[in-house]
């Protein structure tokens, strides 16, 4: 033990630091080589969706990327979403350099930041990619506040389709055993095998001891198609959803007589890939490509077994490909051509996530609007999916359903009311959504300011979904008190389109 000691002091005195061992059969890098990985620092300040014209307090978010080969490191996106400053630490020295996000993908909650100064990462060893596979032991790599690695053993579980933390897209994840410390640059990690890149850690629950990391395969992806000429493109979608077909009733109404897979093709993006090749709900999915489909929506894939058709789709196809689907109408078999798309977040009438943006509003008089979104949603907590408002769930849940053959782009909201001399009476109201104002059904936000160029009868009429169906404002008193309005509430403006 006295000779570890001296060793050890020795080492530290020559410049070289030993790597903490937290697990046995944990991957160390051999000694006197640079890591691999640096700290990524990032100060945050997303904006408050309740009060649209501020922002939140900033914080500060530290975590462990993985230097990849081209000076950039890998981190996720929610580390470096609303970022106001970003930098990269070295953990030996301390030595700290800007940074900026080359490319982030939310869906895939993804991110590359490259540093500010070209030689920053010249000591560092690129990391190689690795697919493990379910059984192998792997590493959490994790820093120490004096720069120390700390190597975590990991155990691969289970390899599944799950949800990501910030879009609603299906991705691979992969399932970890882990007794992880928490540190405070453990925002997120890399997740290695024999000294190469194997995922990122996504979340970790301490109390069952278990993780989920972003596996190889949606790394790898989104690093090759961040190297495309034409800028980078998000993971493809179909735009369609399928229940599984074991129900012999179901099948026998499909018309499947034999036993052969397949699963019902429930409902369909209208603007997707899958509606514009011309499939329709009540088709039955048998194969893509080559690969066939089972009743629970299952392909055969060579690396982990069973796993949803989603991943075939998103992460071993590129957008743009065009792949045969086989399926079944009405007990006939036919092949149509579908060409994969990205499916434009923003395109959707209520935004699965709002990053890096500032959210449009308006305030009449103190009635604020603005339309309604995910992010504002999630202004309700951890648990939003059970406290935010159910008619906003709702609507967020079946929006393709519902709103298919509607003209509105946004559903706009009355989000909430700031007392003044023009809503007395109307202090409590809040989360309503507004059909009309002034007689114009409103498409978007944009629509406000033309509908209330015109008053009715000399006020402004605003409709709204249930109690109480109509506010009705005065347009010369609602202009008198703007001024006001902006000094008492230290707004930045009335409105921001």
């Amino acid at each position: 033990m006295t000779f570890r000691l001296l060793l050890c002091a020795l080492l530290s005195t020559c410049g070289v630091v030993l790597a903490k061992e937290a697990a046995p059969h944990a991957t160390i890098p051999a000694l006197g080589k640079p890591i691999s990985v640096v700290r990524v620092n990032v100060t945050n300040q997303p904006y408050d969706f309740l009060r649209p014209w501020s922002k939140r307090p900033p914080f500060q978010r530290r975590a462990v990327g993985a230097v990849l080969p081209g000076s950039r490191v890998l981190t996720t996106a929610e580390q470096v979403a609303d970022a106001t400053y970003l930098e990269m630490e070295k953990p030996d020295s301390g030595e700290k350099c800007p940074a900026t996000v080359e490319v982030v993908d939310y869906d895939c909650n993804l991110a590359l930041v490259k540093p500010s100064e070209a030689d920053f990462l010249k000591p560092f060893k690129p990391l190689a990619l690795a697919e493990p596979g379910v059984g192998d032991d792997l590493a959490i790599w994790q820093l120490e506040n004096n720069g120390t690695l700390l190597n975590t053993r990991a155990l691969l579980t289970t390899v599944e389709v799950g949800s990501y933390p910030i879009g609603d897209a299906p991705f691979l994840l992969y399932r970890l055993t882990s007794s992880l410390q928490q540190r405070d640059s453990g925002f997120t990690s890399p997740v290695v095998k024999n000294g190469a890149l194997a995922g990122m850690l996504l979340r970790f629950d301490s109390r069952s001891q278990t993780a989920d990391a972003i596996p190889a395969p949606v790394i790898r992806h989104f690093l090759k198609a961040a190297e495309s000429k034409n800028g980078y493109i998000g993971f493809p979608r179909a735009g369609m959803g399928w229940a599984s077909l074991r129900d012999p009733q179901l099948r026998r109404y499909a018309g499947l007589t034999n036993g052969i897979g397949g699963v019902y093709i429930t409902r369909l993006d209208p603007a997707g890939a899958a509606a514009k090749a011309g499939i329709r709900a009540g088709d039955v999915l048998l194969s893509i490509g080559n690969t066939g489909v089972d009743r629970d929506g299952n392909y055969i894939d060579p690396n982990y077994g069973k796993v949803s058709v989603s991943h075939l789709l998103s992460c071993e196809h590129f957008t743009g490909e065009k792949l045969p689907f086989k399926l079944m109408r009405q007990g006939k078999e036919f092949t149509c051509e579908v060409t994969l798309t990205h499916p434009d977040p923003s395109a959707s009438l209520i935004e699965p996530y709002s990053i890096d943006k500032a959210p449009r509003y308006y305030i009449l008089g103190g009635v604020v609007f603005q339309e309604l979104s995910r992010q504002f949603l999630k202004e309700w907590g951890p648990e939003w999916t059970r406290k935010a408002p159910e008619r906003f769930l709702y609507y967020d849940t079946y929006q393709q359903e519902l709103f298919k053959n509607d003209p509105r782009e946004r559903i706009v909201i009355l989000s909430n009311v700031l007392p003044s001399p023009c809503t007395v009476g109307y202090e409590e109201l809040n989360c309503l959504v507004v059909t009309q104002v002034n007689g114009v059904a409103l498409k978007s936000l944009a629509d406000i300011e033309g509908a209330l160029a015109k008053p009715i009868n000399g006020f402004h009429h605003i409709q709204v979904e249930g109690s109480p169906g109509e506010i009705v404002l005065d347009p010369a008193e609602v202009s008198e008190i703007e001024p006001a309005l902006i000094r008492n509430y230290n707004l930045p403006g009335i409105k921001r389109l």
